[in-house]
């Protein structure tokens, strides 16, 4: 019930006019500020209340306005409304991959994964030793678009330095 009445003066303050909009030309008016709408004839604001047909649903909303319109019922049900949170789903996470090389330094891999990925001393060398041992080594993990863009920086610091490092993202399983 906390949620219908947030919602019924969210409607109001926000000043959105329930009623024919159909019958209003939208040229000229950005539907996305409603402050900015023409005005409709109404005499009172939108009420709010909880509509009968979806009384089970707390998150529904039964909106009516008052028409100054004495051809049109006083109280005229408009439409139901049906708020609910949106379904967030968490992005795909890349891992950002460097490999071994014979020719760049300890130094330069242990000073990127410093600056790049925040590493403190002791694991930017954990993971430059894997990198070293095993031919590659996860430097971080990301959504896609970070993962790109430090795999991008990193290489072309490397490349800008004279070296042959390859960061790469390689996707992580999901869960």
């Amino acid at each position: 019930m906390l949620q219908t009445e947030q919602s019924c003066q969210l409607l109001q303050q926000v000043g959105i006019q329930l009623a024919e909009v159909s019958s209003v030309s939208p040229k000229g008016h950005d539907w996305h500020l409603p402050s900015q709408l023409p005005m409709l004839g109404l005499s009172q604001p939108v009420q709010c209340g909880l509509a009968s047909s979806v009384a089970n649903n707390p998150l529904a909303i039964h909106a009516t306005i008052s028409n100054s319109d004495p051809e049109q019922p006083e109280h005229e049900a408009v439409e139901d409304v049906l708020l609910a949170d949106p379904e967030l789903k968490k992005p795909q996470l890349y891992a950002v991959v460097m490999y071994n090389d014979d020719y760049t330094p300890m130094e330069f891999v242990v000073a990127v994964l410093q600056d790049h990925f925040k590493h403190n001393i002791d694991s930017a060398v954990n993971i430059m030793l894997s990198i070293h041992h095993h031919g590659k080594g996860v430097a971080g993990i990301y959504p896609k678009d970070i993962a790109e863009t430090k795999a991008q920086t990193v290489n072309r610091q490397a490349r800008q330095a004279g070296y042959p490092l390859l960061t790469q993202i390689e996707p992580q399983p999901e869960g």
